[in-house]
């Protein structure tokens, strides 16, 4: 089977000019951006709100956990994206996921009829319901983009419909609440960092993954090049299915995080957050064409979401004026990405 070069690799055939421009990842430009808006927020602080934004421990612990399970999320749609698909389900499957585990985890009385002993289900069970939940999802996803050649896009926006009704209709739109103190931890453990420490493995676990093993080399020859990637012996169809169950899996591992941190489920739970993974992706430099990105980047794109944000809300900038905000931010990503790739085919 051919060799396949995974994203950021150079040929021998490279010139020697273009391994030079390279030297400096993309990855620290996006950190240094970070960086610069970080202290934007700064110094407007203390001009329009006379208080420092990076001084105060609770908005910076508020931020990581907000960006936890967004960056979760993004972790998986990130793969997507570099396959040159994209996965709007997201927000609905945390939805999903987080109604149908939540029942297993309340504290009730029904788990004595399996055993007297038995007052509460372990918060195994919840959590291996959500994330099966999940990765069902993006079996679905992935089954019906590689069977019935459908675009990803229009895949997805199904799913995204269909698992908000399921999430609606398991329990009337009722929230749940009243789970197991196991259960809780998963939210709210060591010390309320339990969801960055999951953020953190996972991002750390997908970075080694996309970056060393042959799962990451198909996933960025599938997204650079398709025909060449199945004329190498890649099956494809599988392939995609395995990345989209991953992120549907990541879902769900993320709507675990959320209820459990907020000790309840609603059905509205997740509204938005697909299109959150996407900027977060988008703005860490995952290109949406395909091919090309890292996790690395994507983690530092979330954080920068994080910050942008929690910024405007330090400055009392209403939500309306956020999204549009947010929305620029996005846009003007993907017209830099677009200009990128641009020049990439002019310097072929």
């Amino acid at each position: 089977m051919a060799a396949v070069l995974s994203e950021g690799e150079l040929s021998p055939s490279t010139p020697p000019a273009t391994k030079a421009k390279r030297r400096l990842p993309q990855e620290f430009s996006i950190f240094l951006v970070l960086i610069g808006i970080a202290a934007l927020f700064e110094i407007l602080g203390w001009i329009f709100v006379g208080q420092s934004f990076l001084a105060n421990p609770s908005r910076l612990q508020i931020i990581i956990l907000q960006v936890s399970v967004i960056g979760i999320i993004a972790v998986g749609v990130t793969q997507v994206i570099i396959t040159g698909g994209i996965d709007l389900s997201s927000g609905s499957v945390v939805a999903m996921s987080a109604m149908i585990a939540a029942t297993f985890a309340q504290s009730s009385d029904w788990p004595k009829l399996i055993h007297p002993a038995l007052t509460d289900l372990p918060f195994i069970v919840p959590l291996a319901v959500g994330l099966t939940i999940g990765a069902a999802a993006g079996f679905v996803n992935g089954w019906l983009i590689t069977k019935t050649k459908i675009p990803p896009f229009i895949a997805t926006l199904g799913m995204m419909v269909s698992a908000r009704g399921i999430a609606r209709w398991y329990t009337d739109a009722s929230p749940v609440s009243g789970f197991t103190e196991s259960f809780a931890m998963i939210g709210n453990g060591l010390d309320r960092w339990m969801p960055v420490v999951i953020f953190l493995a996972v991002a750390v676990f997908f970075h080694i993954v996309m970056r060393y093993t042959r799962f990451g080399k198909f996933t960025y020859a599938i997204g650079a090049n398709p025909q060449a990637a199945r004329v190498s012996g890649i099956n494809i169809e599988s392939h995609l299915i395995k990345v989209y169950m991953i992120a549907g899996l990541l879902a769900g591992l993320a709507a675990m995080v959320a209820i459990a941190r907020i000790k309840t489920a609603q059905s509205g739970i997740g509204m938005m957050y697909e299109l959150d993974a996407i900027a977060a992706a988008v703005i860490g430099g995952v290109s949406l064409s395909g091919g090309r990105g890292k996790i690395l980047g994507t983690v530092i794109g979330a954080l920068i979401l994080g910050v942008v944000l929690s910024g405007f809300t330090f400055l009392k900038i209403d939500a309306y004026y956020q999204d549009i905000i947010k929305g620029g931010i996005i846009v003007l990503a993907v017209v830099i990405d677009q200009q990128r790739q641009n020049k990439m085919r002019k310097s072929r």
